[in-house]
């Protein structure tokens, strides 16, 4: 990680405005309340400076915020390259699992204690110590799928049941059907071969779940993300067939004598293609 920079906050330009009721929001308290106990853990991120040398603000509006409050002079901040710039503007919203897990790991390494950090977060110990050692065990083609998602510090104990390989299988499907979750991630554990799983030591039966049905579902699983990925690999030409098609058929339909050929001799084939032009998005 580069060595930040330190600089004025009066040259730090917020490139959003303060959202409303930030003050009175417990996330807002829990930040001051950190800055105030341990200092700035993760720095800001600014990009490149205007001729005046004043510094817009990526990362960090909300530490910038309880800076001031705090009354600091300067930040310890980051300068993001064009683009990195881009990347940040379309990921300033939250704070991955990760990002949280590294704050709190430099933290640690700093010397603030583990219920140091709970107390000023207002959180049980028990959490900072499952997000201080949320990568265990994980390895790092898995955890760098993971990198810029949200997800309970529960996931790590599931995916550590797994081998690499089938860890990184497991995070792709996950992250591909959007559902980052722990009962997700037991859900393929189950139905993971005991070859995968670390010690090949299958879990515990699932309750209500009989032995055949367990190869059942471990096959069913295989044949789905074999599908997946077959999918996955004709997506993009998929869609561009679509877009295609879809223009094609608003022609079409412009055509007063085609209209009237298919009104008279085919009108389930027009309503099909009338519901084609109307789609606003491909995925409806």
């Amino acid at each position: 990680m580069p060595e930040p920079l330190f600089l004025e906050l009066s040259a730090i330009l917020p490139s959003r405005k303060t959202p409303e009721g930030l003050f009175a929001s417990r996330k807002f308290k829990q930040i001051l309340a950190s800055i105030e106990a341990v200092g700035l853990i993760e720095p800001l991120s600014v990009g490149k400076p205007s001729r005046e040398g004043q510094y817009i603000l990526l990362d960090g509006h909300t530490r910038l915020v309880a800076l001031k409050q705090l009354g600091f002079d300067k930040a310890p901040c980051l300068v993001a390259t064009d683009d990195e710039s881009y990347t940040y503007n379309n990921r300033v919203n939250r704070l991955s699992s990760i990002q949280e897990h590294l704050m709190i790991r430099r933290a640690v390494e700093r010397g603030v204690t583990p219920e140091k950090l709970a107390k000023a977060l207002d959180v049980d110990i028990s959490h900072i110590i499952k997000k201080l050692n949320l990568l265990d065990g994980i390895c790092p083609e898995a955890a760098e799928l993971l990198r810029d998602q949200t997800f309970s510090a529960n996931l790590g104990a599931v995916l550590r049941k797994l081998k690499p390989t089938r860890q990184v299988e497991c995070v792709e499907l996950m992250v591909s059907a959007n559902n980052i979750t722990v009962a997700y991630a037991q859900a393929l554990v189950a139905a993971t071969p005991s070859n995968l799983l670390v010690g090949e030591t299958k879990p515990k039966k699932m309750t209500g779940v009989s032995a055949d049905q367990m190869a059942k579902m471990e096959r069913e699983m295989g044949n789905l993300q074999e599908q997946f990925k077959l999918a996955e690999q004709t997506y993009g030409q998929d869609i561009l067939n679509l877009v295609l098609a879809k223009g094609y058929l608003a022609k079409l339909m412009a055509n007063e004598a085609i209209l009237r050929h298919l009104t008279k001799n085919h009108p389930d084939v027009l309503n099909e293609f009338d519901s084609i032009v109307r789609m606003v998005a491909l995925d409806k």
